[in-house]
């Protein structure tokens, strides 16, 4: 079986999401990569929604866009779009090649600047942590007029596919 892995993606939060109601919003995240799509549950009524769901797509090739779109749920009508961002997995997939090991907890690896080329809003840290390497990531939603969302990935190695670490 060809492949990397699993990527684990932590949707904590929302922060100002636009309005797509009368007052508020009713926002949920579907990830896409490649034909994936996997979704947070629905937040009921909130522009700053907190959902701390855990998501997880499979890693064929880093190539291929990881894809975050938030949507404001409505009944009778198909859902609004609220925006969108992409996860750019690269530093964090050349920061485990490296073949860390036995940091202590809480040690910054590297740090990734927001550029033109990714959705970041803010410095995002590679950080290992409990025998893990995470990325945490405020991402800037394109394509709206207002909307960050906070997220963390973390890499899950899959016996009998190659490994990232060298």
């Amino acid at each position: 079986m060809e492949g990397m892995g699993l990527l684990r993606i932590r949707v904590r939060r929302g922060i100002k999401l636009a309005i797509r109601d009368t007052v508020s919003s009713d926002p949920y995240v579907v990830i896409t990569h490649g034909d994936q799509r996997v979704r947070t549950s629905v937040v009921k009524n909130n522009c700053n929604p907190e959902w701390n769901e855990e998501l997880t797509v499979y890693i064929s090739d880093p190539n291929i866009p990881i894809n975050l779109t938030v949507y404001d749920k409505d009944t009778f009508t198909v859902d609004d779009k609220m925006g969108d961002a992409q996860i750019d997995i690269k530093p964090y997939l050349e920061c485990l090649q490296w073949g860390l090991q036995n940091l202590p907890d809480g040690t910054k690896v590297d740090r990734v600047q927001p550029n033109a080329k990714n959705c970041l809003s803010d410095e995002s840290c590679i950080i290992w942590n409990k025998g893990k390497m995470t990325q945490e990531m405020l991402l800037k939603l394109r394509n709206v007029e207002s909307g960050e969302l906070e997220i963390e990935i973390e890499w899950i190695d899959v016996q009998g596919l190659k490994a990232i670490r060298s």
